[in-house]
Formats: structure tokens, C-alpha cells, sequence
């Protein structure tokens, strides 16, 4: 604002923070200023004359510069938030904000244990895209460690299938027999789980117990079923298939 000094003079003032400004990667910039930038600007609004010296070694000025520290510590820590906070990718202080507004950790899936696993998983899910098709189902379930066959089911139309009919039906040339069925039959599908985790019966010491354990315990995908049953069609029934299932070799994985 502008004043007039004894002498009649008219000054004016107009309090301009200097910044550094700090780009970020999603093209946004903010500005980070510390205490000397907020000295700067108090000084500014100071009235001119000998009374009101500028000597950064006067008493005016040295209280000026302790009183603008606090405004450069506020600066610098809402700089931090903005820069750190604000990203997924870098958030610690606002982590369980951010898992909690996403809804995590998934419950389809084991909990992340480190920090870093927590961001990832975080900006995993604020990206994943879904789709409805058989390329989609399968891709999800290698991103879990699995490897999946899909069948779909489709009702025998009289004009348009064909006994023991084998053609090459949908985008991914997948093949299966028109079947005799009931018209719902097209909205369940089949997921073959090709390999789960194996657990052999373990003679000795921690071992397994006869007559209580099972030579082979095959463990339920329940992590891939969980997310499959999220992300299928909502019409459809899903179904599981985990026949067929074993070592590549009479007892691989035996301890």
C-alpha cells in the first residue's frame, strides 16, 4: 500500500514473494520458499526512513529474519506435502489416507509388508483397467503366478450347431463342442488352473502326521478366484476346475 514519509514523499510497495519453483512430473509446478524469501517480503512492508534500516545486521532486520524462519519451516513443510504427500508413488505420511480412500490392502491378495510394496500396490490399483474378455482373465491371472485355461459354455441351436462341431469360435480361436444344455448354460464359465501350490506329507521331525495329514495338499488359488470373481461379468457364474493337477514329474517338489 502506499504511504507518504515526513518529507512528503510517496512511496509505494508491493510485497512480492521470490520463489524457487519445483516442476513435476505430471507438468504441474509449485513454489517452495524459505525463510530469507519471507524476510525479504516483511521488510517490504516495512515504512521507509532512517528509523526503519534495512543493515541486515540491524536489530529491525535480525528480528525480521527470526520471525520469517517459522513462515519459511511452514513453507518448506507444505512444499513437502504437496511434492511428497500428493503422489502415491512417493506418500508416507499419507499412506493409510490413501489405502484407506482405494480400499486397501485388497483383500483378495496378501497384505504388502514394506513401504515400498504399499505404494505400488496403491498405484497398481488406482491405474488397472479392466476388461471383459478371455485375454483380459487370462493376463490377470499370469500377474498372480497362475497359468489358466478358460472354457465357455454355449447351447446346442438347432440351425446353427452341429454334432460333435469343433469350428474355431471367438477372437482367440478357441475351440469347444456345441453342447446339449439348458439356454443358461452360456453364462457360467470355466477357469482350469493349471498349477497351484503343492504341499507333500513330510516324514520326521516338524513332519507330517499318519493317518492325519495327506500325502498331497493341494492349495486352493483363493487369491485368483478372489480377483477373478471381482472382475468377471456380472451376469455370469464362474466356475473352477483344478483336475488334471500335479508335478511335471512322478513326485517333483517331493522334500
Amino acid at each position: 500500500m502506499p504511504w507518504i514519509t515526513a518529507s512528503g514523499e510517496l512511496y509505494a510497495s508491493s510485497v512480492q514473494l521470490t520463489a524457487d519453483f519445483v516442476d513435476r512430473d505430471d507438468g504441474t509446478r509449485f513454489a517452495r520458499r524459505d525463510g530469507a524469501d519471507y524476510a525479504e517480503a516483511l521488510a517490504n512492508l516495512l515504512p521507509q526512513g532512517v528509523a526503519w534500516s534495512r543493515d541486515p545486521d540491524s536489530v529491525l532486520m535480525q528480528l525480521i529474519a527470526g520471525l520469517a524462519q517459522t513462515w519459511g519451516l511452514v513453507d518448506d513443510r507444505a512444499a513437502d506435502l504437496l511434492q511428497v504427500e500428493a503422489d502415491p508413488r512417493t506418500t508416507l505420511e499419507l499412506l493409510d489416507d490413501w489405502e484407506r480412500a482405494y480400499g486397501l490392502p485388497d483383500p483378495c491378495l496378501a497384505e504388502p509388508q514394506g513401504v515400498a510394496d504399499r505404494q505400488q500396490a496403491l498405484v497398481t490399483h488406482m491405474t488397472f483397467v479392466g476388461r471383459q474378455d478371455r485375454g483380459f482373465f487370462v493376463g490377470l491371472a499370469a500377474s498372480l503366478g497362475y497359468a489358466i485355461e478358460i472354457k465357455e459354455y454355449s447351447p446346442f441351436m438347432c440351425g446353427i450347431s452341429r454334432v460333435g462341431d469343433t469350428r474355431p469360435t471367438g477372437t482367440d480361436g478357441e475351440q469347444f463342442r456345441w453342447e446339449i444344455g439348458p439356454p443358461e448354460m452360456r453364462f457360467f464359465w470355466t477357469v482350469r488352473v493349471g498349477a497351484t501350490r503343492l504341499t507333500w506329507f513330510r516324514v520326521g521331525g516338524g513332519g507330517g502326521h499318519v493317518g492325519i495329514d495327506p500325502h498331497l495338499r493341494i492349495a486352493l488359488a483363493t487369491d485368483l478366484e478372489c480377483m477373478l470373481r471381482r472382475w468377471k461379468p456380472a451376469q455370469t457364474d464362474l466356475v473352477f476346475d483344478y483336475s488334471g493337477l500335479g508335478p511335471p514329474d512322478p513326485m517333483a517338489g517331493t522334500p
